[in-house]
């Protein structure tokens, strides 16, 4: 399995000693079944049985020689661990039920080698997309097989249609990227995708960027090799034209994807929804999402507009865009609000629940102008202008409430002011620069001669961080290079003493 997971998968070397470690392993399962049918109680050499088929199994797979013997062997496994997840503990007969769920696609590819079933890809994309640790060596013969498959339909694939257009696709590689998009964008927007939870879809979406990119990089190295041939560069340019517009329409979708899961914790959160959440979210998560999904659709409608001539069907299309982009600017904006009323601003968040039911009224005209409106689109933006009228008079409530709470707090506090100097002591006395923000009296009893207690003076002590004491203790054990050679150099002319006393 550790070779099987090589990012470049297993060369022939590795195959090689791949296929010896599951001769081992299947023979070390052969003498355990051997061992537990001699000294074991009968459920334990079951079990045995059933792990020295599974073994033997994943080496006939691997080896690619006897698909039939490997059926069988797969077969005696599952009907084992079928039966032993009958009885026992609760947790056996789950690792039970899971060993049968991860024999059942080695089954079926046995079955499809051996061309008693009629599976599509598409099936073969579901086997690929398990998981478990009993399906490693099974992922790379999927994926070998698919690919051969890919290479088979990808001679039909001559062109990519899109908004009406159809784009000649002659690179083999960028066929072959663009039909394996295609085929999980199929699996993905099904209605049997539904059941799908959200992981899953995230991982289709994964991979068609990853084919898409793969494409758009195939038609740039054509583009380079394509030289002077005008008719070529264009079809090359609006084949990667509509590759990268397709590219952005699945970024819109993963992104709603996003924000339709975020609105759903939201409202749990709320209390308005019965569903269970695992992190809780914030208003402003959904700010964040709808910035992502205006600069995507701004992004789609520039890229679609793009080029010398634009088509009737661009420009269409562009209004299309236009109009949801004004649908994500009302729920924006609306999430906003939320935001600022969750943090007690009501003013902001009564003027932003306004702005919000403006945008999502001019996008209700906008779609309903368009010729086709998206009838889901259209009943998400009439609740979205209910839920902001009855949270514009919700916020405003709550602001009347909250200035008249504060009103009342400054009556009740200058009606407790008092005059009198509560006690003399010196460690209880109040200065009025030190509780500006309570109502304390700050003058003493009429006729006292304390003066009135405004500061202190002189002011008291506060506390300072000292600066730092830092010890060179590195200069003494530097060994300074010597300078003798730069020192100036006595004249050696002396005189007759001199010479006398030298010598």
């Amino acid at each position: 399995m550790e070779i099987k997971q090589t990012p470049n998968g297993a060369n022939s070397h590795q195959r090689a000693h791949l296929i010896r470690r599951l001769s081992k392993a299947a023979k070390w399962g052969d003498l355990l079944e051997r061992l537990c049918s001699e000294k074991a109680d009968p459920r334990t050499a079951l079990e045995a049985a059933a792990y020295a088929s599974y073994m033997r199994g994943n080496l006939l797979l691997e080896r690619e020689a006897n698909w039939e013997n490997a059926l069988r062997k797969f077969k005696n496994a599952r009907a084992v661990y079928e039966e032993l997840g009958k009885y026992g503990d609760v947790e056996n007969q789950v690792l039970c039920r899971q060993r049968v769920e991860e024999l059942d696609p080695s089954i079926r590819y046995c079955l499809y080698k051996m061309g008693r079933s009629n599976m599509k890809e598409s099936e073969l994309l579901d086997l690929s997309t398990q998981e478990g640790p009993g399906l490693d060596l099974l992922q790379g013969k999927l994926e070998a097989v698919m690919a051969e498959a890919r290479l088979q339909q990808a001679v039909s694939l001559t062109e990519l249609e899109w908004l009406g257009h159809k784009f000649p696709v002659k690179n083999e590689k960028t066929r072959v990227c663009i039909l394996k998009a295609q085929e999980m964008e199929k699996d993905l927007l099904s209605p049997t995708s539904n059941s799908l939870v959200a992981d899953k879809k995230f991982t289709f979406y994964d991979k068609i960027f990853m084919a898409y990119q793969d494409a758009k990089r195939h038609i740039r190295d054509d583009l380079v090799t394509a030289g002077g041939a005008e008719d070529m560069r264009e079809d090359l340019i609006g084949l990667d034209k509509a590759v990268s517009c397709i590219l952005l329409q699945r970024t819109i979708e993963r992104n709603s994807l996003l924000v339709s899961l975020a609105k759903n914790r939201l409202r749990h959160q709320q209390g308005l929804s019965d569903e269970r959440t695992e992190k809780p979210t914030k208003p402003e998560e959904l700010v964040r999402l709808y910035d992502l999904l205006i600069q995507n659709i701004t992004d789609l409608s520039d890229l679609a507009t793009s080029g010398r001539e634009r088509r009737i069907d661009e420009s269409s299309y562009a209004v299309e865009l236009a109009a949801r982009r004004l649908a994500f600017q009302a729920e924006r904006c609306f999430y906003l609000a939320q935001s600022y009323s969750a943090a007690g601003k009501f003013a902001e968040a009564y003027v932003l629940f306004h702005s919000a039911r403006g945008h999502a009224d001019s996008a209700l005209q906008s779609q309903q102008q368009l010729q086709v409106s998206d009838k889901g689109l259209v009943k998400e933006l009439r609740e979205l202008s209910e839920q902001c009228r009855a949270q514009s008079c919700l916020v405003h409530a709550w602001a009347l409430n909250k200035a008249e709470k504060a009103e009342e707090k400054l009556q009740k506090g200058v009606a407790s002011l008092s005059l009198k100097h509560e006690s003399s002591r010196k460690e209880d006395v109040k200065y009025l620069l030190d509780y500006l923000d309570k109502y304390e009296a700050a003058i003493s009893v009429a006729g006292s001669k304390e003066p009135p207690r405004i500061v202190q003076v002189p002011p008291p002590f506060t506390t300072v961080p000292c600066r730092p004491i830092v010890l060179d203790t590195a200069l003494n054990a530097i060994d300074f290079p010597s300078l003798e050679g730069r020192l100036k150099k006595e004249d050696k002319k002396k005189g007759f003493l001199g010479k006398w006393w030298g010598s």
